[in-house]
């Protein structure tokens, strides 16, 4: 009997067949992306021009993201499993959700996650790479577990404990967030020592972080994997170059892994159809390589 795990490993060869016949070796994970070479990225991330739904969205994120509540989401996370499951039902039961902080895309998220990973497989990107795509996002699922609404699992993530970032996206919004007139939260350094290294920060609590607190025990993921995952819309600090005064010579390293990973996660999504069903056994096979079959949410 033909397994999935049989599958995938014939596919890998032909793969690996084809490249060689055409004089064509793996891309490094790092290498510049080239599936995106002739796109117009200008289009891309426009929240100026953004509908209201989005505008509503980070107005309601920028307010309720206080440190207090950052503290008891991640308390929250400790005490409670929230579901028992495999990476590829995770993906489906994701297949509901329409993430109303992103501009650039209304499609279903199993879409944008095979969007992701196919670009990174177009690439010759390793296969823990094309993984990481395919998951980055699993973390929404937070908002099927009974979260408080968007705000607290998707959008661009910031640092919380210190001053707000005027490099965060409407900035203006963090007016009536308590922790603006904090006299400890609303200064420059905050609860934090110069330097202290971003394993040491907490981040606004969402999909990046939930997930990564997921899958760092529960993975063979690489480091920089998990940097993807963790920091994937922290695009204050990888695009903007905010909260230097923060980070240190690791976040430097990883800075690379999560600015070579931006560039399939955000310019992957398009109205391409995708083949679920035949793309399906692939995939499969990558979850096996690098999940446990039942993982704990």
């Amino acid at each position: 009997m033909r397994t999935i795990s049989s599958e995938f490993d014939e596919l890998s060869d032909a793969v690996d067949t084809v490249n060689v016949l055409k004089g064509k070796a793996p891309a490094v994970w790092d290498s510049k992306s080239e599936f995106d070479e002739s796109m117009d990225k200008t289009r891309f991330r426009q929240y100026e021009d953004a509908c209201d739904r989005v505008k509503t969205f980070y107005k309601e994120q920028h307010e309720k993201q206080t440190m207090e509540y950052n503290i008891q989401a991640r308390t929250n996370f400790r005490k409670n499993v929230r579901a028992r499951m495999g990476v590829w039902e995770a993906i489906e039961m994701l297949d509901t959700l329409i993430d109303e902080s992103d501009p650039d895309t209304e499609l279903s998220q199993i879409t944008h996650l095979l969007q992701t990973a196919e670009s990174i497989r177009r690439d010759g990107k390793p296969d823990w790479m094309q993984v990481t795509g395919l998951v980055h996002d699993l973390g929404k699922l937070l908002f099927l577990f009974g979260s408080e609404g968007q705000w607290d699992v998707v959008g661009d993530t910031f640092v919380v404990g210190c001053r707000f970032s005027d490099k965060i996206i409407y900035p203006d919004t963090f007016a009536n967030n308590p922790d603006s007139a904090d006299p400890v939260y609303s200064t420059e350094y905050g609860v934090y020592k110069p330097h202290c290294g971003l394993e040491n920060v907490m981040l606004s609590w969402g999909h990046d972080e939930y997930l990564y607190n997921v899958l760092k025990n529960q993975s063979s993921l690489p480091k920089e994997a998990l940097a993807m995952i963790r920091y994937h819309s922290f695009y204050p600090w990888h695009r903007e170059g905010a909260y230097t005064h923060l980070t240190n010579a690791e976040d430097e390293k990883l800075l690379v892994a999560v600015q070579a990973f931006n560039p399939y996660d955000l310019y992957s999504k398009s109205n391409e159809a995708i083949d679920v069903e035949k793309l399906k056994p692939y995939y499969k096979g990558l979850i096996e390589k690098f999940f446990p079959p039942v993982l704990d949410w």
